[in-house]
């Protein structure tokens, strides 16, 4: 297995500070800097409406949802000009447990207000009728925001097995290599996809994520290649992993 078998990567985890309160650049600045970095793509992933998110909570859910794609659509108007393939997601968050939820859109989100108070077996359903995905982030970070690790091995079609803000030594937050490894154990115990990203803020890459052998299309053609069991590589920016967490 060579990596340069692999010349296709995506950032699968990125904040904006037009949504995130915890990101420091926009969307547009998000995606210049990954192009420049060599990204062929990235997936926008805002904390949503329970998560660190700056939206105005007194909006109504269709302004709300407007306001918080923002960012995306700011990336996606770069993308779209500069040849960086830009996807949306979003963070979901439960008491501290963070899910990536990717395959659903803005219009979905307007039309789905009950997803806002869905439990977490209840998110995964609507989700997965929607033709989406739905991945533990970090499942086993611990910080003051998260009361307890709780993990969702039946509410999940996978798990975050390498975030770089764990890894990197580039990271200056979360700084726990272990929680990665801890998270591999995880999805080989449970048999679950495995998904890498750096859970990025500014401009300042980590060069996390997911490294395929051809262009995606879509989300949800990145929805297909995660469960179809596609030949992919995970990297925290400085090593390179299987898709099942082996070092390579």
């Amino acid at each position: 297995m060579k990596i340069s078998d692999y010349p296709y990567l995506y950032e699968t985890h990125l904040h904006t500070c037009e949504s995130s309160k915890c990101a420091r650049s926009t969307g547009a600045e998000m995606a210049r800097a990954c192009k420049e970095a060599g990204y062929t793509g990235i997936i926008v992933t805002d904390h949503s409406w329970y998560g660190n998110n700056c939206i105005h909570p007194a909006l109504s859910w269709e302004e709300w949802i407007t306001e918080f794609c923002r960012g995306y659509e700011h990336a996606k108007a770069w993308g779209d000009e500069n040849d960086l393939d830009v996807f949306f997601g979003y963070e979901a968050n439960y008491n501290g447990a963070e899910f990536l939820i990717y395959g659903v859109d803005k219009e979905w989100l307007i039309n789905h207000p009950k997803i806002k108070n869905a439990t977490v077996k209840e998110q995964y359903r609507m989700i997965h009728k929607a033709g989406g995905m739905v991945i533990q982030a970090h499942p086993f970070r611990e910080e003051v925001y998260i009361p307890k690790v709780c993990l969702y091995p039946e509410d999940c079609d996978g798990a975050e097995g390498i975030n770089a803000t764990h890894s990197s030594s580039l990271s200056m937050s979360h700084n726990e290599p272990k929680w990665d490894d801890m998270a591999i154990d995880y999805c080989h115990k449970h048999k679950l996809p495995m998904t890498a990203g750096s859970d990025v803020h500014s401009v300042r890459l980590f060069g996390g994520g997911v490294a395929f052998k051809r262009r995606l299309s879509s989300i949800q053609d990145y929805c297909r290649a995660i469960l179809s069991g596609e030949d992919y590589i995970l990297t925290n920016g400085e090593a390179w992993f299987t898709k099942t967490g082996e070092r390579l």
